[in-house]
């Protein structure tokens, strides 16, 4: 059965760091375009980084390039988001996807099949 499980969201404070996860189950993340996507309240739905196969491409949006960093560890089949330098815009549920291509158009995997159910992460003081 394919899963995708996030954890690490929390309250943090405006310039502080959080390390979101995301657990693969069912599949062999590697073999898979793979990203994160967020959705503020309000908003809608959108990419914040992708990966293709192999790690072979990594996209980040505009909003948030030189602050997140996207990986993955092939050994624990996870994905992970490091997110530096948070701000009260970057508050949202934070979702990862499996797809079928990554893009740098919007920075996200297309075609998604499977979707975690995401976690929170908000930003304040």
């Amino acid at each position: 059965q394919v899963q995708l499980v996030e954890s690490g969201g929390g309250l943090v404070q405006p310039g502080g760091s959080l390390r979101l996860s995301c657990t693969a189950s069912g599949f062999t993340l590697d073999d898979y375009p793979i990203g994160w996507f967020r959705q503020a309240p309000g908003k809608e739905r959108e990419g914040v980084s992708c990966m293709s196969v192999r790690s072979g491409t990594l996209y980040y949006a505009d909003s948030v390039k030189g602050r997140f960093t996207i990986s993955r560890d092939n050994a624990k089949n996870t994905l992970y988001l490091q997110m530096n330098s948070l701000k009260p815009e970057d508050t949202a549920v934070y979702s990862c996807a499996r797809g079928y291509y990554c893009s740098g158009s919007g920075a996200k995997v297309y075609g998604a099949d499977y979707w975690g159910k995401g976690t929170l992460v908000t930003v304040s003081s």
